[in-house]
């Protein structure tokens, strides 16, 4: 089937001949038609099958008529992160180029003055993250009564984020006339209860089991040690082995993608990082840098496992195995998008192995192991400094003191004070020297009597 055949507007057909799609994806064949049937429906697709523009398409035909009034939006797309929504409005301004649609983005990180400015003119599409939205939301900036399609994209990552609370919030404020759309790459029970909650007879298109990889990917694992400075080599024996145009590298803790990044540029990779902590324009920089070719190798962190339009990545590598197992779906979803091949490495060490077993009951299939070469500094065994307790026959107490003494034994203290102090009363007193009050000095103390009291 060819987008043609969708019933799409001419304009917004000749825009995605201009990006180069002839072929719709399977998630956009079939949610696009209702939606422009004006249903409501639920896409549960995995990530990377084309879920952004599957909604963003007919969208774009349904507001090409009408126009919006100051501060109330006639269409709202929530998503969990300020990359995702990023991607949603490049995605309305690259397909909607020929439509005359204005379009906001509310999202931290930038001027909430600038925002409200663009909500006074009035928007067609308003694009937000959960928390800003109910910031303006709370101080009557924005009013949600003329909203006629509603769309909560990544629902799932919502809910992993913790945002379904305020998303419950703004669903309150809409109007009961509208379309909902949902679309997820899994469908857990407390996202099912929301649609139970706000959506009316919607119509559910799963296009791929939530659980399942992207055929288009090749999965390896590579076992190795779990010293942090050996996963490092095994990293780099990895890539040395791989045609690597440019790679995404995924770490668990935002600590760990600022050690890999220093360790990368130690070695003289193009490479940047990607976590939380980072301001919005920076992570915007980085993230073009990437797209362009600045950089080579981008170290990230979770936050940017999901929502993010990068179609040429070759590579994705799993330095640490996700704490959550369906993170392992979306991290290798990076690679092998738009029906291009890719191919994922995940670093596997000793402390790995239930996470990794969980993985591999989620996604239900085994994945071959990749065997590297390590240099032979990195093959030998670390063993980290021990007291030793063993004990000589002739010096049993002597080390066993010495052992309790290092422990902080105050009981043994002071019975080898006690046992000093005895042993005093029997050595022979005359030969103790005095001091200038007349008094006995132990034989031990001799040497800390000066010379003038000793005369």
């Amino acid at each position: 089937m060819n987008f043609s055949e969708l019933n799409l507007s001419e304009n917004t057909l000749k825009a995605v001949q201009e990006v180069g799609y002839t072929m719709p994806t399977p998630i956009q064949e079939k949610a696009i038609p209702e939606i422009l049937y004006r249903n409501d429906v639920i896409g549960i697709a995995q990530t990377g099958t084309g879920k952004t523009a599957a909604f963003t398409l007919p969208m774009i035909d349904i507001l090409s008529n009408g126009h919006a009034k100051a501060l109330m939006p006639r269409t709202l797309i929530l998503s969990p992160t300020r990359e995702l929504a990023m991607q949603i409005a490049e995605s309305f301004k690259k397909y909607g180029k020929y439509q005359k649609l204005s379009m906001a983005l509310l999202i931290g990180g930038e001027s909430i003055v600038d925002q409200q400015k663009a909500l006074s003119k009035g928007v067609d599409v308003l694009i937000a993250t959960p928390g800003r939205m109910v910031d303006l939301c709370e101080r009557g900036r924005v009013l949600l009564r003329d909203v006629q399609i509603f769309v909560l994209d990544e629902a799932d990552r919502m809910l992993d984020m913790g945002f379904i609370p305020d998303v419950e919030k703004i669903m309150t404020r809409l109007p009961v006339q509208k379309q909902t759309l949902l679309f997820s790459a899994t469908m857990p029970p407390e996202i099912e209860a929301l649609s139970n909650k706000f959506m009316k007879f919607p119509r559910t298109i799963k296009v791929d089991p939530p659980t399942s990889t992207a055929i288009t990917v090749e999965q390896f694992v590579v076992k190795s040690k779990k010293d942090p400075w050996v996963k490092r080599e095994v990293l780099r024996q990895i890539i040395a082995a791989e045609d690597v145009k440019n790679a995404m590298v995924f770490c668990n803790r935002k600590t760990d993608v600022d050690i890999l990044f220093k360790s990368f540029t130690k070695h003289e990779f193009s490479v940047a990082e990607l976590h939380g902590d980072m301001s919005q324009s920076v992570r915007f920089d980085t993230l073009n840098g990437f797209k362009n070719g600045t950089y080579q190798f981008l170290i990230c962190s979770d936050v940017a496992a999901r929502g993010l339009d990068l179609p040429e990545v070759s590579h994705v590598f799993n330095f640490d195995i996700p704490l959550n197992s369906e993170d392992y779906i979306h991290r290798i979803g990076r690679t092998g998008r738009a029906g291009k091949s890719g191919r994922a490495f995940t670093i596997l060490t000793s402390a790995d192995y239930k996470a990794w077993e969980m993985v591999l009951k989620l996604i239900d299939q085994q994945i071959p192991e990749f065997e590297v070469t390590l240099p032979e500094r990195y093959l030998k065994p670390h063993k980290p400094f021990k007291f030793n307790q063993k004990e000589d026959h002739h010096s049993s107490k002597q080390k066993k003191h010495k052992f309790h003494f290092q422990k902080g034994d105050e009981n043994l203290k002071k019975e080898q004070k006690k046992s000093g102090f005895k042993k005093l009363k029997h050595e022979k007193r005359q030969n103790f020297p005095k001091n200038a009050f007349g008094m006995d000095v132990p034989a031990f103390l001799k040497s800390t009597i000066p010379d003038e009291e000793k005369a």
